[in-house]
């Protein structure tokens, strides 16, 4: 039986992020949606969607 590696065939593409966007709170603020909140913790400060209550 004639053994072939698939697997090393194909090549990955490199996945190219965005770096995040650095914001203050009042920049996160006048940012957000209705349905967003933003997180302030000491060490950052996040925006979230509201969670959709079932």
């Amino acid at each position: 039986k004639k053994l072939t590696n698939v697997r090393a065939a194909g090549s990955d593409e490199a996945v190219i992020l965005t770096p995040p966007t650095v914001m203050t709170l009042e920049d996160c603020l006048s940012f957000i949606n209705d349905d967003e909140l933003v997180e302030v913790t000491p060490a950052s400060i996040r925006l979230r969607k509201r969670v959709a209550a079932r």
